[in-house]
């Protein structure tokens, strides 16, 4: 296993944990400030990291590196984010699962169109294995009916969302390639900020929601989230990107889906049926592939 692919499949645990957390803190923050609050904490654990890593001396990135990185950090993680857990509190983390699997194809595509990547055979063994798996994983969500007009407005939102995702990775793979990751980190969450309060201007809402409160432990829980879910997550994320090919990373990226179900089996006391465990058997299997290749 190479170094990207491990960061890979650790980012996609740490993405899990992260999910589990904020599908209880969507019950009580609306999604524009729950992402601005979470953004604003990572950014505050990012700078101490990269000062006490990288030290204090600007690195040589030029002009056109910094403005993709900023934009890919208004792109990926201020606009998909806000719209991915607005999606998240519709749909649940089932259907959500679902919605995810067009993150590695769009991946896929961008990756053959834009940086000239190729799949081998035993890639698309494990590619198709995975999907499989986490298709039979997050395919249904049994106490969350939906009306129509719902489901269809969180499909467009989540859709929406994975795909911004995608092109915001796609656009700074080799900015990723050539520059310091934690820089580009920092860098990329700077991006997100001034855009989300661009956006709170421009709508003219209040940073702090009125009327909302975190109740008793929330507080502590919306740390966690953060920690484990972006700043770890995303440190661990883009490292596999930096370290492999896009498209394999975003396939073993995948895997969240499986360790979401298993998480929120463990923590959210969510069923776990022949189904599901199937579904984790094919995404291993696939993984397996991907990793022997």
């Amino acid at each position: 296993m190479g170094i990207g692919e491990a960061l890979s499949i650790a980012s996609a645990v740490a993405w899990a944990g992260g999910v589990v957390i904020y599908t209880r803190l969507g019950r009580t923050l609306p999604p524009l400030h729950l992402n601005l609050f979470k953004n604003l904490l990572v950014f505050a654990m990012v700078v101490p990291t990269v000062l006490l890593v990288e030290g204090t001396r600007w690195p040589a990135i030029g002009a056109g590196a910094i403005a993709l990185a900023l934009a890919s950090g208004a792109i990926g993680i201020a606009l998909a984010d806000t719209l991915y857990f607005r999606a998240l509190n519709t749909l649940g983390a089932g259907h959500m699962g679902v919605i995810g699997n067009l993150y590695s194809p769009l991946v896929i595509v961008l990756s053959f169109a834009f940086l000239g990547e190729r799949l081998d055979a035993l890639q698309i063994v494990g590619f198709v294995l995975v999907m499989s798996g986490v298709l039979l994983v997050s395919g249904h969500d049994a106490d969350r009916p939906l009306d129509r007009a719902a489901l269809r407005r969180g499909v467009l939102l989540g859709a929406a969302a994975i795909a911004l995702m995608a092109v915001a990775i796609v656009m700074i793979k080799r900015t990723l390639e050539q520059q310091p990751l934690l820089w580009v980190v920092a860098i990329r969450l700077a991006g997100a900020v001034v855009c989300m309060l661009a956006l709170f201007a421009l709508g003219r809402h209040a940073p702090v929601p009125r009327g909302v409160t975190l109740k008793r432990g929330e507080g502590w829980l919306l740390l966690a989230a953060a920690f484990l879910g972006q700043y770890l997550s995303m440190i661990l994320w883009l490292g596999g990107y930096k370290f492999t090919d896009a498209s394999v990373a975003s396939i073993l990226n995948e895997s969240s889906s499986v360790f979401i179900v298993l998480l929120a089996w463990l923590f959210l006391r969510e069923p776990l049926d022949r189904r599901r465990l199937a579904g984790v058997g094919c995404t291993l299997a696939g993984l397996a592939c991907m990793l022997l290749s």
